[in-house]
C-alpha cells in the first residue's frame, strides 16, 4: 500500500482508473457529506445482500449501527468479509446522445472486516456519533440513551485501510459526430436539500424550532 493511501489490489479502480482517488481527504469528505450507506455481505446461504444503513466516520474507521437483533449486524460482527459503499450524486449529465447520458457523482467503497463494539462507553459514544452526524447540537438537546438502549443496539466499526473513491465531474463526452445535433447538452445540477422542520403533532406549541435545525451548519 502507498503511504496515505488506501489503494490496494481489491480497491483499485480499473474502469476508467482516472477517477479513482485513494487519499483520505477525498474519502473522509465524501464520507462526512453522506448519510446513507448500503453494508453488503454474503449470507451463511450463500446469498449477497446490500442493506442501506446510516454512517459515520470516527477517525480511521466508518461506523454502522443497527438493532441487536438485526440479522445483518450478527453475521458482519461474526468476521466475515463486508463491503460499504456511499455514493453521492451531483448532477444529471445530458448527452447528445443516449449512449453518452450519465451523472456526475461521488463515491466510496470500504472493504474489510468490521469489528462489534462491545464496550458501553464506546457504544455511548458512537450514538453521539450518529447524533451528531445526523444534526450537530442535537446530543446535548435530546435524553441521551439508556443502559437497555445502548444494550439493544449494535454497532459496528470498519476500518478505512482498503477503501476507494471515485469521482465523475464536466459536461457529456459526446463523440465528434454528434456535436452538429440539434439536441440540448449540458449538466443539470443535482443535490439533497435539508426542508424546512414539521413538528410532531403532538409537540407542544410553546417548544420552537432550534436553531441548529432551522440553520444547519451556522
Amino acid at each position: 500500500m502507498e503511504a496515505g493511501s488506501t489503494k490496494t489490489k481489491r480497491t483499485r479502480v480499473r474502469r476508467l482508473p482516472k477517477r479513482g482517488h485513494y487519499d483520505r481527504e477525498t474519502i473522509d469528505a465524501i464520507l462526512a457529506e453522506a448519510l446513507v450507506g448500503h453494508l453488503a455481505f454474503t449470507g451463511d446461504d450463500g446469498q449477497p445482500y446490500a442493506i442501506p444503513t446510516l454512517q459515520a466516520r470516527v477517525g480511521d474507521e466508518v461506523w454502522v449501527h443497527g438493532s441487536s437483533a438485526s440479522r445483518t449486524l450478527r453475521a458482519v460482527g461474526q468476521g466475515i468479509p463486508a463491503c460499504l459503499t456511499v455514493t453521492l450524486i451531483d448532477g444529471l449529465v445530458m448527452a447528445r446522445s443516449i449512449f453518452n447520458h450519465s451523472v456526475n457523482y461521488r463515491a466510496v467503497v470500504v472493504l474489510g472486516t468490521a469489528r462489534p463494539l462491545t464496550d458501553p462507553e464506546q457504544k455511548l459514544a458512537a450514538l453521539e456519533a450518529f447524533a451528531e452526524r445526523i444534526a450537530p447540537g442535537r446530543w446535548a438537546d435530546a435524553r441521551p440513551p439508556t443502559d437497555q438502549e445502548i444494550k439493544a443496539t449494535s454497532i459496528m466499526a470498519l476500518p478505512l485501510d482498503e477503501a476507494s473513491a471515485k469521482v465523475r465531474t464536466g459536461p457529456p463526452g459526446d463523440e465528434d459526430d454528434d456535436l452538429a445535433l440539434d439536441v440540448w447538452a449540458g449538466v443539470v445540477p443535482f443535490e439533497t436539500v435539508r426542508g424546512e422542520p414539521v413538528p410532531d403533532p403532538r409537540l407542544r406549541p410553546s417548544i420552537e424550532v432550534p436553531d441548529y435545525l432551522r440553520n444547519p451548519g451556522t
